[in-house]
């Protein structure tokens, strides 16, 4: 029985290089991202049995505080590219002039319509790796850029 161009695409897995980032609205092209992360830290608790018991506490653990994401993008340095919007944005947050921006990740479709969207808040740059120069290498020249960010929040687009 063939499977029906429907059944397909609510199946299988959305490709991984279809997304778009964006800055405070403003599109930019990045190679990878990464650390796309929820995670929480936990926390436990020991509670005494009533009566005697033989069994001892019960230890439960619990979610507490929200572990702040690190976001890692990569790009290759383009001439006459945005570079001087994100070199702006990290010279700012090294100055304690620091503009926190939200950021959005958007996996994407076959048609470019957003599916899943990761939405970075309150995020700024801490770290800029330069790429690693080689005279015997023909890649690309790719820096990184990491960001701390305050939350991370998951929706369905």
């Amino acid at each position: 029985m063939a499977i029906s161009k429907e059944d397909l695409k609510n199946t299988y897995p959305l490709p991984a290089y279809n997304y778009r980032v964006d800055i405070e609205g403003e599109p930019m092209s990045f190679s990878e991202v990464s650390g796309l992360s929820v995670a929480s830290e936990v926390t436990t608790y020991k509670e005494s049995r009533i009566g005697g018991s033989d069994v001892g506490p019960i230890v439960m653990q619990m979610p507490a505080q929200a572990t702040p994401p690190t976001i890692s993008l990569k790009r290759g340095i383009i001439r006459g590219d945005r570079l001087t919007y994100l070199y702006q944005w990290l010279k700012d947050a090294k100055l304690n002039l620091v503009e926190k921006r939200n950021v959005t990740i958007s996996l994407c479709d076959e048609e470019g319509k957003p599916v899943i969207v990761w939405k970075v808040i309150n995020a700024f740059p801490k770290k800029l790796d330069a790429p690693s120069f080689t005279s015997d290498s023909n890649d690309a020249a790719i820096e990184t850029m990491e960001l701390a960010a305050d939350y991370l929040f998951i929706e369905e687009a």
